[in-house]
């Protein structure tokens, strides 16, 4: 709720900025209220869209993916349960995974939680899944994305997970 009462106080401002100065008070306030109805791309003389928290996350699960130093989505917990999902036959990996989103009828926050790859300035990766993140999501959907909070939780070092088995001394 708070990001629909944060919305409409910035359509009421961004109202108040278009504001006719030369005119009446009573004019001015009809030709205000009309285009916050129809300044959203989700809402329209019409009908509106509405669009499902599951589908902003799935988008924001993508394009996180695609920037370069993400490792992998989600906590330790989040990651070893997708672990185990990967391994039975038939079930699909979830896209959402460390993702949380909240979508209210204009705007939309993200959470992410990541691993970033050893050696890449999280501050950059940051800044590029934040951007990658956004222009997905407001391309896609005409949300308009009002924060993404990520939230490093690990850091993949290749060796880990690569180097073979120590040989046994005595066979």
């Amino acid at each position: 709720m708070t990001s629909t009462t944060a919305g409409k106080g910035a359509e009421n401002a961004k109202a108040e900025a278009g504001k006719d100065t030369g005119g009446g008070a009573g004019q001015g306030g009809a030709a205000a209220k009309a285009p916050a109805r129809t300044s959203s791309a989700l809402v329209s003389d019409q009908g509106t869209t509405a669009i499902a928290d599951a589908v902003v996350q799935k988008i924001a699960g993508l394009a996180t993916r695609e920037v370069r130093g993400v490792h992998n989505l989600g906590g330790g917990a989040a990651r070893a349960f997708g672990a185990f999902r990967d391994r039975i036959p038939g079930a699909s990996a979830s896209v959402g995974q460390g993702v949380s989103v909240e979508v209210g009828e204009t705007q939309a926050a993200v959470d992410l939680e990541i691993v970033v790859e050893y050696g890449v300035s999280i501050a950059e990766l940051a800044r590029a899944v934040r951007r990658n993140v956004i222009t997905a999501i407001e391309q896609m959907t005409g949300l308009e994305v009002v924060e993404v909070n990520i939230n490093v939780n690990d850091v993949f070092i290749e060796e880990d997970e690569d180097q073979p088995p120590a040989r046994e001394r005595v066979q």
